[in-house]
């Protein structure tokens, strides 16, 4: 009996010390920022577009747009012994990228959850290729969810799938109640200091104001059914 015990408790410990010894490769942002000043010799990788990058980036990152012909052939170029810290704008792309490279022989990859809309909603240093485009005025948008109607925002990107998929619910649903609903949507990417100050950090995220008060809101994909239930119930 004692004999078991002692197997059974060998066992556990041998347990215990490998899931201790598993190395966390989703990282917060200030996860991201110790582990970057940590690893001296890492490769930051910002897998956003071009455009994207020249608005922001983080210091020293190489820029591999994931959604590029040349992805796969930039990534081969990186050192599959060294770690490589991989970022998005929100973390959806760069889950992708973290997961390609781990498949390709890469041993260390950390991920940045939430990406450049989480760092820079901290207030974290960044670099900047040119200056953030103006896009819509604080006072406009105010302007505009104040209505008569209620307002739906959309706050989504091009590239982004969840709000891809939504946009055709979106225009049904602004089409069937036209008369008391006005559909606003605001590309995040041309509006990067709206998007700032209405704290948003995730796409897609839906808004719904009543007399200029914000009523509802969605961060991430709004099934059609969810979505007409609150336009509904605020008419």
């Amino acid at each position: 009996m004692y004999r078991i015990k002692l197997v059974y408790l060998i066992v556990m410990l041998m347990s215990a010390s490998v899931v201790m010894g598993q190395q966390k490769t989703q990282l917060t942002t200030d996860e991201f920022e110790a582990k970057l000043q940590q690893t001296p010799d890492g490769q930051i990788v910002d897998v956003r577009t071009p455009e994207e990058f020249k608005k922001n980036h983080l210091g020293g990152a190489f820029n591999m747009n994931i959604n590029s012909k040349e992805f796969e052939s930039m990534v081969s170029a990186l050192d599959k012994n060294k770690p490589v810290m991989v970022y998005c704008l929100s973390g959806g792309r760069s889950a992708k990228a973290a997961e390609y490279m781990r498949s390709h022989g890469f041993k260390e990859v950390y991920e940045m959850t939430g990406g450049m809309m989480q760092w820079t909603a901290q207030h974290k240093p960044y670099e900047a290729g040119a200056a953030p485009i103006p896009g819509m005025p604080l006072e406009e948008f105010n302007s505009k969810v104040t209505s008569d109607k209620i307002v739906l925002v959309d706050f989504y990107a091009k590239w982004c799938a969840p709000c891809k998929k939504m946009a055709p619910w979106l225009e049904e649903l602004s089409t069937r109640y036209a008369d008391r609903l006005t559909l606003l949507k605001i590309n995040a990417d041309e509006n990067s200091i709206l998007t700032e100050n209405m704290k948003v950090q995730t796409l897609p995220t839906i808004i719904l104001y009543k007399n200029g008060k914000q009523v509802w809101s969605k961060t991430g994909l709004a099934e059609k059914i969810e979505l007409e239930k609150n336009i509904q119930a605020n008419l």
